[in-house]
């Protein structure tokens, strides 16, 4: 079923097409949240998407593992499905919306989904470029698709931004059904629904417990917590905080997100790659932290417009962070717990999406920020962000830049070669079947325990692991 092979292209359509739909509902969504909620914006706006995190961040682990077994494109489906099931909800009846939102939450986890399609699709090599352009893609769906919206709002009413917005959630649940091929190979998924999914990979927080084994991604993991939290109690609240505080009006909002979506992409893509090959995967995740301490604290400090604008370019430049992280954990994975780790991941960002929100309101409700009154500090919440950033920074330093494969002498060749993990019932080539390979624990990291050794032709660049389309393109060639 689908279009062509599997690719990066058609992860990057389904992303476009549903943060596009969502994006034309930033005017009118505005505009309902201060109209039903009139004495407290702020901290109805958080407690809505903190429920909708917190039910994220309990569900992505299940929906990871169970893409692992089943395969990506169901799951597609399902998650698009319902994280745009709202939108028609905004003008029939705002608090059901606003309900539907909370609940959607469930399963509103396509980048969980979408980044293990990507790691099955690509190598290792090329999968930070291939998160970039994901990430990009989203801030690319968030270039126009406000000012489309606040244009249409302005000239026809919200009605027939609400009908656009839910016709394009349509086309992106039709071009999953339609377009796109299913990137987990048959052998490795099962063929009943008789599924080995365990309590265990469905608790989030086992899940984080399990992550908390392994130094390396236990490091990675705070520093998402501790730098996600402030963006999504940002990303959740700034465009509010620009009109209500700042005076922005609705067409400046959506010329600022405009551009700053064009920096970003700039940022995930050029930039990045960049970056990357330079000074490597580590330094580039440190100095996406350090351009988002930069734009929180003015944020915080600013009261001005023209410290927005400047302050939204340095955000844009912060964004290369998370798809460097996303690439660091993939090497820490094997092809077929990529949706798992990267569940992991996205469950952090999702008790992130509750709990920042709900900080964040309850922060401005305190300081009376909506009151508009003028202090030393127009948006405490920033601040603080600022400062959590600070700490996932020096966090971020114990990160080990990248774990190279052991390299051993074997018992029937001369040569050295480099070593790679294979399946554990899976014999050492040109040895007995009772020859044991010494082990300990502390040669491996705990993600990749469950693999052996495996003596490996000598090329100079070979991979840690083959992804799935590097399995298929080897069994084609009869290797």
């Amino acid at each position: 079923m689908g279009i062509g092979r599997p690719s990066v292209s058609h992860a990057v359509v389904v992303i476009f097409l549903e943060f596009f739909a969502w994006g034309l509902l930033t005017t009118p969504m505005l505009t309902v949240l201060h109209e039903t909620f009139p004495q407290h914006t702020f901290l109805m706006n958080g407690l809505i998407q903190g429920v909708k995190g917190l039910l994220s961040f309990m569900s992505a682990p299940l929906i990871g593992a169970l893409s692992d077994v089943w395969g990506r494109r169901s799951f597609l489906l399902v998650t698009v499905f319902f994280t745009c099931a709202p939108i028609p909800l905004m003008r029939l009846s705002p608090w059901w919306y606003f309900a539907a939102i909370s609940m959607s939450g469930a399963f509103s986890v396509t980048f969980s989904v979408i980044f293990a399609y990507v790691a099955d699709v690509t190598e290792e090599h090329e999968r930070s470029t291939a998160y970039g352009l994901v990430s990009a893609t989203f801030a690319a769906s968030l270039v126009t698709s406000p000012a489309i919206g606040a244009y249409l709002s302005a000239c026809y009413g919200d009605n027939l931004v609400v009908l656009v917005a839910t016709l394009v959630a349509l086309a992106d649940i039709c071009f999953i059904l339609l377009a796109v091929p299913e990137s987990l190979p048959e052998k490795m998924r099962l063929n009943t629904w008789g599924a080995p999914i365990t309590w265990e990979q469905a608790d989030p927080f086992q899940s984080m417990r399990k992550v908390g084994k392994d130094p390396t991604v236990l490091l990675i993991c705070i520093t998402v917590f501790l730098s996600y939290l402030p963006e999504a109690g940002q990303y959740s609240s700034f465009f509010l905080y620009l009109r209500q505080v700042i005076n922005f009006s609705s067409a400046t909002i959506a010329v600022f997100i405009g551009v700053v979506g064009i920096l970003s992409i700039i940022a995930q893509t050029l930039i990045l790659t960049v970056l990357m090959r330079t000074i490597g995967n580590k330094n580039t995740v440190l100095l996406g932290l350090g351009f988002q301490i930069l734009q929180l604290a003015w944020y915080g400090f600013g009261s001005e417009p023209w410290m927005m604008w400047a302050a939204g370019a340095v955000a844009a430049m912060s964004s290369i962070t998370f798809p460097a992280v996303s690439a660091l954990v993939s090497h820490s994975a094997d092809p077929d717990k990529q949706g798992l780790v990267q569940g992991m991941i996205t469950g952090i960002r999702g008790l992130c999406n509750g709990l920042g929100p709900a900080l964040y309101g309850l922060i401005f409700f305190m300081f009376n920020v909506e009151l508009n009154t003028k202090s030393l500090i127009p948006g405490p919440p920033f601040l603080l962000g600022s400062c959590t950033v600070v700490v996932a920074f020096l966090v971020a330093l114990f990160i080990p830049e990248h774990t190279e494969p052991p390299v051993v002498t074997c018992a029937d060749s001369k040569e050295t070669s480099t070593l790679a993990g294979v399946h554990i019932n899976t014999p050492l080539p040109g040895s007995d079947e009772d020859t044991q390979v010494p082990t300990s624990d502390e040669d491996f990291e705990p993600l990749l325990q469950d693999s052996i050794l495996w003596e490996l032709p000598q090329h100079a660049n070979y991979v840690a692991y083959l992804s799935p389309m590097e399995e298929e393109e080897r069994e084609r060639k009869g290797q």
